[in-house]
C-alpha cells in the first residue's frame, strides 16, 4: 500500500482553487493565496512564489495557527499571517482566498465598500466591508482583516490591496469569492471565477 499524502484532500483543494484563480483571472503568476482548514486544527496554505500548477501534492505546506510549518517542502505565502489570525479568530471557517482581481482591487484601491447590490454579495454579508490599509504580510493587515470580518462577514476588501474570502468549508468558500465581485463585466461562475 502506498502512503498518501499527508492533507491529500486539502492539499488537492488549495491546488485546484488556485489554478481556477489563475485561469479565471483573478490573479497572475503566483498572486494571491489559498488555504484550507484541516479536521487536526491546522493550515494548508499555497506557497511563497511557485505557480499554482507547479507543485507536487507533498510539497504543499502546511502549518499550525500560530504559523508553525508541519508539511510540505516549500514555504508558506508570505500572507500566512492573514491566513492564520483569521482562522484562529473564527472557528466556523474551513477555507480563505486571497485574490487582486481588477474590480474588487479597484474598490479596495477607493476604500469603498460593496453594497449588497445582488443577491450574490449578499452571500459575504449585507455589504464587503474594506479592513484598513497595512503593509502585506504584517500582523496589522491580519488583524485588520480580521476586525472587518467581524463575526458574520464572508467578505472583506484590503485596502489598496484586494479582497479576502472566507467559507465555512470547501463548497461555500469557493462560492464566496464569486459572490464578492457580481459588478459589471464580470462572470458569476462558482469557485472563485467572479472576483474579477
Amino acid at each position: 500500500m502506498v502512503n498518501e499524502p499527508r492533507y491529500r484532500s486539502e492539499r488537492e483543494t488549495v491546488t485546484d482553487t488556485g489554478v481556477d484563480m489563475v485561469a479565471q483571472e483573478l490573479t497572475k503568476g503566483t498572486g494571491g493565496n489559498v488555504s484550507a482548514r484541516t479536521d487536526d486544527g491546522n493550515v494548508v496554505i499555497s506557497p511563497s512564489g511557485v505557480p499554482y500548477d507547479d507543485i507536487d501534492l507533498e510539497e504543499r505546506p502546511a502549518v499550525t495557527v500560530n504559523g508553525e510549518q508541519v508539511a510540505g517542502d516549500l514555504s508558506p505565502s508570505s500572507e500566512t499571517p492573514m491566513h492564520t489570525t483569521v482562522y484562529a479568530g473564527r472557528a466556523d471557517i474551513g477555507g480563505i482566498v486571497h485574490t487582486h482581481s481588477p474590480y474588487t482591487s479597484t474598490f479596495a484601491s477607493l476604500r469603498e465598500p460593496i453594497p449588497a447590490s445582488s443577491y450574490l454579495i449578499a452571500y459575504a454579508g449585507h455589504e464587503v466591508p474594506v479592513a484598513g490599509y497595512a503593509p502585506p504580510g504584517s500582523e496589522e493587515l491580519a488583524n485588520d482583516a480580521l476586525d472587518a470580518l467581524g463575526e458574520t462577514t464572508n467578505a472583506c476588501l484590503l485596502a489598496n490591496h484586494g479582497v479576502l474570502a472566507i467559507g465555512d468549508s470547501e463548497k461555500r468558500r469557493s462560492k464566496t469569492p464569486s459572490s464578492s465581485n457580481t459588478v459589471p463585466g464580470s462572470t458569476t461562475r462558482q469557485a472563485p471565477s467572479a472576483i474579477r
